[in-house]
């Protein structure tokens, strides 16, 4: 896995769209798509959709696949 981020292409709501994620957040991301069947774009769109203005795209997806692992911990506790 790498450490360093690596540009992948995401397409929200028709137009396309870059941002750089390091792979373990880049799998994460795929995996919660598919625990939540919907597919990656538009799981992707909803993030960008809730996301402030100050905050970029790939900033938002990684706290998310935080914010769901960190539920899932306190679900569990």
């Amino acid at each position: 896995m790498s450490a360093r981020p690596i540009k992948r292409s995401l397409t929200l709501r028709g137009h396309r769209t870059s941002v750089s994620l390091e792979d373990a957040f880049w799998q994460a991301f795929r995996e919660i798509a598919e625990e939540k069947a919907v597919a990656l774009n538009v799981l992707a769109a909803e993030i960008d959709a809730g996301r402030g203005i100050e905050t970029g795209l790939a900033t938002a997806i990684r706290l998310y696949v935080l914010a769901h692992y960190r539920d899932g911990i306190s679900q569990k506790q």
